[in-house]
């Protein structure tokens, strides 16, 4: 992945909340090791003519070690199934989890991330596309 100022919709770009930022180190039975990490995402798209703002995750899983949350951002090149989204906003209807906590959280994030499209939610880093 590359970092980019401009949002486009064709890039399909992702904002990162570095804080959630996760990842362990593997190793196979064959004593190679491998890195699995995970953070929270954010994204725009388009769902039947409509903006919707989704919330969920990207991860991973890297052959070498790549430092912090930048570093696998960068080296992270498999973008064919995107982000696994939790939830998604689309100004009127909510859809994702059913509990409602986690629902209220979500909503916190998406509601003022859809009016104030396409900026960068607080405490997001982005936007962030596949190359």
């Amino acid at each position: 992945m590359h970092r980019t100022e401009a949002f486009k919709f064709s890039q399909r770009p992702y904002a990162v909340d570095p804080a959630t930022f996760t990842v362990e180190t593997h190793t196979s039975i064959q004593g190679t090791h491998s890195w699995c990490w995970e953070v929270t995402a954010v994204w725009f798209r388009r769902r039947r003519r409509t903006t919707v703002a989704c919330i969920g995750r990207l991860w991973g899983r890297q052959t070498v070690d790549c430092g912090g949350w930048e570093g696998f951002l960068t080296e992270h090149t498999d973008g064919r199934y995107g982000g696994d989204c939790w939830g998604r906003w689309d100004g009127t209807n909510y859809w994702g989890t059913q509990n409602l906590a986690v629902m209220q959280e979500h909503l916190k994030i998406l509601r003022p991330m859809l009016d104030q499209f396409p900026a960068v939610p607080p405490g997001f880093d982005g936007w962030w596309t596949f190359h």
